[in-house]
């Protein structure tokens, strides 16, 4: 009796088993159908080295589906057509592009769509095509594989020439450069107090530096200083230009008032006196001659003539 109890829980356990799979399945299948896609192609240019069937479809990192197939595109063969299928709430725009991306730790790569804008009209299937294409764009990780030959080539040149740098006669010189960076700092070391005193003359300059454009800077813009002076020479150059332009001014008003008198001793006085002048030119002449005479014979013209004789009165 107890085998028979045995077994019929057991019997009863695996039919419980299997009546929660058989539920479980309907409602994932309930929630699989419920779940509406659809399907896009993106025609990809190169390598999709890790994408497999299955991989994940995000939309600027949300998952919004997967990948239902990849194939080589049989009427171009340089490109490979990868097919997917996304939640048809989310609106594909025109403007977004897909990528194969890899993840950093899990290395597993997926697609990336990005881009997108509000404005821009939603993406529809255009002449000739099954789906809708989302235009494609490079993958840092297909950057990094179109560029590896070209950066392991260049790395090898690079450790060939560092390996004909570190040949024996560069080690030696390397190592005789090390010994004299030695030797320098411990000179260094033991001139440590010579360099302490370098450096509080140096202070001590620079404070007396700073002092001196100080005084250089106060003597220019204190009170009493060049600015000063400079603004007070200024302003009495304005005053001093000020009492010339009035002055002149002045002179000119004289002028003025002196060219009617100036007009009539041009006219009346100059010509009275030309004769004046004429009349001194002839007192000049006379007064010359008598002198001439008093010079010849000062008695003659001082008494007379004698040579007349006695005449009788």
């Amino acid at each position: 009796m107890e085998t028979r109890a045995r077994y019929v829980a057991v019997g009863a356990f695996v039919l419980v088993l299997v009546t929660l799979a058989f539920v479980t399945v309907l409602w994932l299948a309930r929630a699989q159908l419920r779940t509406q896609h659809a399907p896009y192609d993106i025609y990809f240019t190169g390598a999709v080295t890790g994408l497999r069937t299955g991989a994940p479809v995000e939309y600027n990192g949300v998952p919004v589906g997967r990948v239902i197939d990849i194939r080589i595109d049989p009427q171009n063969v340089e490109q490979i057509r990868v097919t997917v299928e996304i939640d048809r709430s989310v609106v594909i725009k025109a403007d977004a592009v897909a990528g194969v991306e890899s993840g950093l730790l899990s290395g597993v790569a997926y697609i990336e769509i990005t881009g997108g804008t509000q404005g821009a009209p939603e993406l529809v299937a255009q002449g000739g095509q099954h789906y809708p294409v989302i235009p494609s764009r490079r993958s840092n990780l297909q950057k990094l594989y179109s560029r590896g030959p070209y950066l392991l080539e260049r790395l090898t040149v690079v450790a060939e020439k560092l390996n004909a740098f570190l040949d024996e006669p560069n080690r030696d010189a390397f190592a005789h450069s090390l010994a004299n960076v030695e030797r320098f700092t411990g000179g260094l070391a033991d001139r440590d107090k010579e360099i302490g005193e370098m450096i509080a003359n140096a202070n001590t300059a620079a404070a007396a530096a700073a002092s001196l454009l100080r005084d250089v800077d106060q003597g220019f813009s204190g009170n009493a200083g060049l600015q000063a002076k400079l603004a007070q020479a200024i302003a009495d150059f304005d005053h001093l230009a000020k009492g010339l332009d009035d002055t002149n001014r002045q002179l000119r008003l004289a002028l003025g008032d002196l060219r009617p008198g100036l007009r009539d001793f041009s006219r009346s006085t100059l010509s009275d006196v030309g004769g004046l002048v004429a009349e001194a030119r002839q007192l000049i002449a006379g007064l010359a001659r008598l002198a001439a005479s008093i010079e010849r014979d000062p008695s003659r013209v001082l008494f007379g003539d004698r040579r007349e004789g006695y005449r009788p009165q």
